[in-house]
C-alpha cells in the first residue's frame, strides 16, 4: 500500500471555501490600522521543550539565513537527544551549498549557550548550528564558541513564522462583542457559507501541518506523532507529541513490545524509582516487567517531560495515554491500513480498529499503581476516536478524497470546552441552537474566527474591523 503523495493544488480542489475565507481574512486585516509592530517580549516566548518540537515539526520551515549572512538548509533534521548534550543528533544542513553532518542546539536565548556552560563542554564541540528565539541588542555583537574556540554558525528562529503579528493573547473576554449583532442578522445561507468556508480553512491549515511533518519524517512517523497528540487530550498534547517525536515509531517496532512499553513509561518520566509496595497486588507484576527492562537503558535517559495532572480525569491520566500509546505501537500493522490513503476511507473500518485496541493491563487500569476496574474499559474512547477522525484522519486525506468534506460536514459536535464557549459567547451572544451548537464543522468555524479576530485584536474589540468587514463576505 503507497500512500499518495501530498498535493497543494489537489487540497486547494477539495476546500474551494478556504481560499474564500483567506481572502476575507486578509480583508480585513490589510483594513485595519495598526500601529508599528512591538518586539517580543520574554513573556510571548513558548517554553523551550515547545520551540524545540515545532522546531523539529518543521513549523519555523527548513531554509534560513545565519547572522552573518549564510545560506542555511536543512536537509536533515536527526533526532532527538536523550543523553546530555546538544538537543538534536545526526542531523544535516547545506551551509551556503556545503553540506555538514553533527549535532544542532535549540535554546530560547543566544545566551543561553555561555549561560549553560555550553561553550566550554566538550560535548558541544560538533554542533554544526546554533538556533535561539533573543539575543542581546544588536550592539554587542554575541558569538557561539565551542571549547576548542570553533565559532559555531547562529540562526535566529522568527516566531512570527508560527503566529503571524504581534503574540496572540490567551483569551478574548467572555463578553457579547460588536461582531454578535451583524451575525445574528446576516440572512442565514450567508452566515452557513461563511462558517463552511472558515471550517475549510481550519482543515487547510491542519492538513498543511500534517503533510509538513510526513515530508520531514515520513508518513508513518506523521501519523505516530499526530495520533500521540491527540491522545495527549487538551492538558498534555505538547509531552505526549515529544515523547512520540523522542521516540519514533521505527525505533519502537524494532524492539519486543515489554521493551517499546517500558522506553515509552521510562522517557515519559513514569519508571523514576517504582514503589512496588504501594502499589497494588495486581499492578506489581506489570510494573515490575517494565522495571526489569527499563533500569538496563534508563542512564541513557535524562531529559524530563512535564505532565499536567490537574483536572484530568481518571481514565485520561497521562501513564493510561502512554499505555494507549504503547498498543498502538504494538498494533500498527492493523491500525495503519485505515489511515493512510492508499485505498478509499472506510470510516466503519477506522472506527472499528480503534475501538478493538485492548491491552492486558491497561484495559483494566488507570495508572500503574492502581487497582484494576471491575470491567474492561476502551483505551480510545468514543469522543477520543471520533477526535481523530476530525482533526487528523479527515484534514491527512482530504486532498486525496475530497468526498470526505461530505462526511465532516455531517459530524455531530460531540466536545465541548471553555474556549468554545467562550467564542460563542462573543461572536453569537450564547444564543441557544446557534451555530457550534450541534455540528462539528459550524464549531470548528467558529474557534477559527476566534483566533483570527479576537485573539488578534487587542482594543477589546472597539478597534476591531471584523465586525464592519462582515458586509463584504458575499
Amino acid at each position: 500500500m503507497t500512500e499518495r503523495r501530498f498535493s497543494p493544488d489537489a487540497l486547494r480542489r477539495a476546500l474551494p471555501g478556504a481560499e474564500r475565507y483567506a481572502r476575507f481574512r486578509n480583508a480585513v486585516y490589510s483594513s485595519a490600522v495598526r500601529e508599528a509592530e512591538l518586539p517580543l517580549g520574554l513573556e510571548a516566548i513558548p517554553p523551550e521543550q515547545e520551540l524545540q518540537s515545532r522546531w523539529f515539526a518543521g513549523e519555523f520551515g527548513r531554509e534560513f539565513t545565519t547572522t552573518d549572512g549564510r545560506m542555511v538548509e536543512i536537509v536533515q533534521f536527526g533526532c532527538w537527544n536523550h543523553a546530555a548534550g546538544p538537543d538534536f543528533c545526526d542531523a544535516v544542513v547545506r551551509i551556503d551549498g556545503a553540506k555538514r553532518a553533527g549535532p544542532i542546539e535549540l535554546d530560547p536565548d543566544a545566551r543561553d549557550w555561555e549561560n549553560h556552560g555550553h561553550a566550554t563542554n566538550p560535548a558541544y564541540d560538533g554542533v554544526i548550528l546554533h538556533l535561539f528565539v533573543t539575543a542581546p541588542d544588536e550592539s554587542r555583537k554575541y558569538f557561539t564558541r565551542t571549547a576548542s574556540h570553533r565559532e559555531v554558525p547562529q540562526v535566529v528562529l522568527n516566531l512570527a513564522t508560527l503566529a503571524p503579528g504581534r503574540p496572540k493573547f490567551l483569551q478574548a473576554e467572555a463578553r457579547v462583542g460588536r461582531c454578535a449583532s451583524p451575525l445574528k442578522d446576516m440572512p442565514a445561507p450567508k452566515l452557513d457559507a461563511l462558517l463552511e468556508s472558515a471550517a475549510q480553512y481550519r482543515l487547510r491549515l491542519k492538513a498543511a501541518r500534517f503533510h509538513r511533518v510526513a515530508e520531514i519524517h515520513g508518513p508513518d512517523e506523521a501519523w505516530f506523532q499526530a495520533l500521540a497528540e491527540a491522545l495527549g487530550y487538551a492538558n498534555n498534547k505538547l509531552p505526549m507529541r515529544v515523547l512520540a517525536q523522542r521516540l519514533p515509531l521505527t525505533q519502537l517496532r524494532a524492539v519486543p513490545p515489554i521493551e517499546a512499553e517500558s522506553v515509552l513509561f521510562g522517557a515519559a518520566g513514569f519508571l523514576g524509582q517504582p514503589s512496588f509496595e504501594t502499589a497494588a497486588p495486581d499492578a506489581r507484576p506489570y510494573l515490575r516487567e517494565l522495571w526489569e527492562s527499563w533500569w538496563k537503558r534508563r542512564d541513557a535517559f535524562v531529559r524530563t517531560l512535564e505532565w499536567k495532572l490537574s483536572g484530568t480525569r481518571p481514565m485520561n491520566h497521562p501513564q493510561r495515554r502512554v499505555g494507549a500509546l504503547a498498543t498502538i505501537v504494538c498494533h500498527w500493522d492493523r491500525l495503519a491500513p485505515p489511515l493512510k490513503s492508499g485505498r478509499p476511507f472506510v470510516r466503519k473500518t477506522f472506527e472499528k480498529a480503534f475501538a478493538s485496541l485492548e491491552h492486558p493491563y491497561w484495559s483494566r487500569h488507570y495508572t500503574l499503581n492502581s487497582k484494576a476496574s471491575p470491567r474492561p474499559m476502551l483505551l480510545v474512547g468514543k469522543s477520543r476516536v471520533a477526535d481523530i477522525l476530525a482533526n487528523l484522519v479527515i484534514p491527512a486525506r482530504i486532498g486525496a478524497e475530497p468526498a470526505l468534506w461530505d462526511i465532516y460536514r455531517k459530524l455531530r459536535a460531540e466536545l465541548d470546552n471553555h474556549k468554545v464557549r467562550r467564542a460563542r459567547q462573543r461572536l453569537f451572544a450564547a444564543a441557544p441552537g446557534g451555530p457550534s451548537e450541534k455540528w462539528l464543522y459550524q464549531q470548528q468555524a467558529l474557534l477559527q474566527i476566534y483566533d483570527d479576530f479576537c485573539l488578534a485584536d487587542e482594543s477589546d474589540c472597539a478597534d476591531c474591523p471584523f465586525p464592519e468587514q462582515l458586509r463584504q463576505w458575499e
